[in-house]
C-alpha cells in the first residue's frame, strides 16, 4: 500500500535506456529501489551497409516498453500509471543523428557499431592531438565532410540517440555531459565542449563555407542534477499514446550508457572504475588529472558530473569461453547426463581454473571472435596452442581461457596504470564474468592489481543507473555532489563482496601477458592462413 501511495503521489522516478538489444524502463521508489520495470527487445539493421534503427524502431519501442511498464505496474499495484517524479533517458553513446531546420533526419541514424569513419578519426585525432574514436559523432560528420555527402550543408543540429528522443519530448537540445564527450572533447575545467578543438575544427572545414558553425549545432551541456526541461503534451502522447500519462514532468539530462553504468555501480568518484564483462568488455576508471600522451588504446570520456574518464573498450570477451564451456556440455551429454545444470558446470570449470598455475602452466590462447583494435587485427580467430611440455590439464586449461578473456582489456589497462601511473582505489565488477562467485573477480584483480568488488544491485543496469540520475535532479540537497548522494543516499548499507588481489596471482597474470604479446604472431598467420 505505500509503494501503491507513492506511485499515485508521484514520488517515483523513471529510468529508459536504449540498448543494442533492449530497451528497458524501470520505475523507482523514493528509496531507489526498482518497484516496476518494462522492457522491448530490438535490433539493428544492416541498410545500405551502415548499421541503423529507424525512426519506426524508435518510437514503436520506446512505446512498447513504456507500455510494459505501465501494465507492471497496472498488474503489481492496481493503480494506473499518471504521474512521476522524474524522467531520465539514456542510450548507447556515439553515432550520428543529423537533422536540418525543420526537425527532419537528413540520413538514416549511423549508431556506433559502424566503422566506416578510419579516415576521419585519424586526421581528427592529429588535428587535436587526442584520440577520436571511429565511433565518436565528430568523427561521423568529418567523415561525411570528407566524403562531400550532400546533407551536410543543410545540418541544423547533430545529436545522439538519447538526445534525440529527449529533445522530442520536451523540445530542449541538450545533453548530459557524460554523453556529450561521446559526441566531441570535453574541457573538464569548464564541463563543456572544448573551445580551442572547437575552433580547429571550424578551422578544418571553413573552406567548404556551410552556413553553420559546430557549436551552433550540437546540443547544449548540462551535468548531472541540471534541470534539462519538462515533458510536454506532444512528448506525453508519444510516450505514452493512451494519454494517461500527464505532462509536465521534470527531466534530467539525457545520458549515455557509459554514464548509467558508473552510477548503477557506484563508480563515479576519482580513483575508482568499474568493468562489464560480458560479450564484450569495457573499463573505465575516474582519472585525477589528463594523460600525458595520446592512446589510441584508451578513449577519453567523463562522468555524468564531468569528471575525466580513461575508457579501454575491447571488442571480445567471454564468447570463446562460452564455446569451450559447450563442448564440456556435449561431453557430459554423451555420458547420458541429458540435464546439464549450466550454473554447475560454468561454477565448477571456472572453480576449478583457481586450482591452476599462476601463469596458466605454458598455455596459450586468444578469444579473438571478432577483430581487436587494441592489439591491431582487424578481424579474428579463436585460437588454443602449448608447447609439448607445457601444463596441459584441466585447471590451467580453464585458467588461461578466463585470463585470455581480459588479455585485450589488460594490455589496455596496463598502459593506463604502468605508463600513467594511474591510481585506482577499488574496480566494481558486474556482467557475466563474474555471475560464478569469487572466480571472476580473482582473475580480475589479478590483471589490474586492485580490489574488485561486486554488488548485488549491478544486475539492475543502465536504465536504473538513470533512474537514479533522475531522482538525483529532484531530491538533492544544495550542493550536494553525484558521488556524495550515491555513497551516502543509493548504496548505503549495499552488500557485496570484494576481492584484494593475490600478489602471485598479480605476478603470474603478467608473466602470462609477456607470453600473450609475443604470441599476437600466431593470431596473424591463423588469419593469414584459415
Amino acid at each position: 500500500m505505500e509503494t501503491k501511495q507513492m506511485i499515485a503521489d508521484g514520488k517515483t522516478a523513471l529510468g529508459i535506456e536504449f540498448g543494442s538489444t533492449r530497451i528497458k524502463v524501470v520505475l523507482i521508489d523514493k528509496d531507489h529501489h526498482p518497484i516496476a520495470s518494462g522492457s522491448h527487445d530490438w535490433e539493428n539493421r544492416l541498410e545500405n551497409n551502415i548499421w541503423t534503427y529507424t525512426l519506426e524502431d524508435i518510437w514503436s519501442g520506446l512505446q512498447d516498453s513504456y507500455q510494459n511498464l505501465a501494465n507492471d505496474v497496472k498488474e503489481k499495484y492496481d493503480i494506473t500509471l499518471t504521474k512521476v517524479g522524474s524522467i531520465g533517458f539514456s542510450a548507447m553513446m556515439h553515432g550520428y543523428m543529423a537533422f536540418n531546420k525543420d526537425g527532419e533526419l537528413l540520413v538514416p541514424f549511423r549508431t556506433w557499431r559502424n566503422t566506416m569513419t578510419e579516415e576521419a578519426s585519424e586526421k581528427l585525432t592529429e588535428a587535436f592531438s587526442y584520440h577520436i574514436p571511429q565511433r565518436w559523432s565528430i568523427a561521423h560528420l568529418y567523415q561525411a565532410i570528407l566524403k562531400e555527402e550532400e546533407h551536410v550543408k543543410d545540418i541544423d543540429y547533430l545529436t545522439t540517440l538519447a538526445g534525440y528522443v529527449h529533445w522530442k519530448l520536451t523540445g530542449e537540445k541538450v545533453l548530459g555531459v557524460g554523453e556529450a564527450s561521446g559526441m566531441f572533447p570535453i574541457d573538464i575545467e569548464t564541463k563543456d565542449y572544448n573551445q580551442t578543438m572547437i575552433k580547429t575544427f571550424d578551422n578544418l572545414i571553413k573552406d567548404k563555407k556551410f552556413g553553420w558553425k559546430l557549436e551552433n549545432i550540437l546540443p547544449k551541456v548540462l551535468i548531472a542534477g541540471d534541470k534539462a526541461g519538462i515533458l510536454n503534451e506532444e512528448g506525453a502522447k508519444l510516450l505514452d499514446p493512451s494519454g494517461n500519462l500527464e505532462a509536465g514532468i521534470p527531466l534530467c539530462p539525457p545520458e549515455g550508457d557509459a554514464g548509467t553504468g558508473m552510477v548503477a555501480t557506484n563508480s563515479v568518484t576519482r580513483k575508482t572504475g568499474n568493468v562489464s564483462a560480458g560479450t564484450s568488455v569495457f573499463a573505465m576508471i575516474v582519472l585525477e588529472k589528463e594523460l600525458k600522451k595520446v592512446y589510441d588504446e584508451i578513449d577519453l570520456v567523463t562522468t555524468p558530473s564531468g569528471d575525466l574518464v580513461g575508457m579501454v573498450h575491447c571488442n571480445n570477451c567471454t564468447s570463446d569461453l562460452n564455446a569451450w564451456v559447450n563442448l564440456f556440455k556435449e561431453f557430459a551429454q554423451n555420458f547420458g547426463v541429458e540435464d546439464v545444470d549450466m550454473d554447475q558446470l560454468y561454477g565448477t570449470l571456472y572453480n576449478k581454473a583457481l586450482e591452476g598455475d599462476k601463469d596458466c602452466g605454458g598455455l596459450l590462447a586468444y578469444n579473438y571472435f571478432s577483430g581487436e583494435h587494441i592489439t591491431g587485427f582487424e578481424e579474428g580467430r579463436p585460437l588454443f596452442v602449448r608447447k609439448p611440455d607445457s601444463n596441459f590439464n584441466l585447471a590451467n586449461f580453464m585458467r588461461v581461457h578466463l585470463y585470455t578473456a581480459l588479455g585485450a582489456l589488460k594490455t589496455g589497462l596496463d598502459i593506463l596504470m604502468k605508463e600513467e601511473d594511474v591510481k585506482v582505489d577499488k574496480m566494481l565488477g558486474h556482467g557475466g564474468l563474474f555471475k560464478t562467485e569469487g572466480v571472476g573477480q580473482k582473475i580480475m584483480a589479478a590483471a589490474v592489481n586492485a580490489p574488485v568488488s561486486v554488488m548485488k544491485t549491478a544486475g539492475e543496469g543502465g536504465a536504473w543507473g538513470m533512474a537514479i540520475l533522475a531522482a538525483y535532479m529532484l531530491d538533492k540537497a544544495e550542493d550536494e555532489t553525484l558521488d556524495t548522494y550515491l555513497s551516502d543516499k543509493v548504496f548505503a548499507g549495499e552488500e557485496g563482496t570484494t576481492i584484494a588481489p593475490d600478489e602471485k596471482d598479480v605476478e603470474g597474470f603478467d608473466e602470462f601477458i609477456k607470453q600473450y604479446q609475443k604470441g599476437l604472431a600466431l593470431e596473424r598467420v591463423a588469419i593469414d592462413v584459415m
